[in-house]
């Protein structure tokens, strides 16, 4: 298995688009949650984390890579779906939030994996822009995304980010292809 660096280039500005654009509306769906939830949430975090760090040895090879990214990418097309189903059900928060728990814990095992697997500086340096060009547009969409659904009288915050959701939904499709094509057998 090899890593094609400019179709992981792209791979990586849409994934840090889709966080972008998502980012705010977690704060709309986790409004039905306890505070304890969060405290719940850190805790298996951080156990995860140490966890992941403690396996780092022996998952730092390509394919071991791929499958952790493809299947956080997969953990969030399946949120997306849940969430579009069952928008406003309390389950559905948790849902959400344990799917972003989960992918915050693969999460550090990739940034690490990344920084293995890229290896110049000049790599990374490409594969970090690429990560905050995308971040910022998609900060850019979303505040875009929210003002055009005010213009048309959809102020209601579950509504819009519904409709937000379901932007995401073609988006995390894409992701997976490109991510996909990044790594060659």
């Amino acid at each position: 298995m090899k890593l094609l660096f400019r179709p992981y280039l792209r791979y990586k500005f849409l994934n840090s688009l889709f966080t972008g654009v998502v980012g705010g509306s977690v704060f709309t769906i986790y409004s039905s949650l306890s505070p304890i939830t969060f405290s719940i949430g850190g805790i298996l975090l951080a156990l995860g984390l140490m966890g992941m760090a403690y396996a780092y040895h022996r998952l730092m090879k390509l394919e071991y890579f791929f499958r952790f990214s493809l299947g956080a990418e997969l953990v969030m097309l399946a949120m997306l779906t849940c969430f579009l189903i069952f928008s406003e059900y309390q389950e559905t928060a948790l849902i959400v939030y344990g799917a972003y728990q989960l992918s915050f814990m693969v999460g550090g095992y990739l940034v690490r994996a990344e920084t293995h697997f890229a290896r110049r500086a000049r790599i990374m340096g490409w594969i970090d822009v690429a990560k905050q060009q995308g971040y910022l547009a998609g900060l850019l969409l979303s505040y875009g995304f929210y003002k055009s659904l005010e213009f048309y009288g959809l102020t209601q915050a579950i509504t819009q980010v519904y409709w937000l959701h379901l932007a995401l939904l073609p988006l995390e499709m894409v992701i997976i292809l490109l991510l996909v094509r990044a790594f060659k057998s």
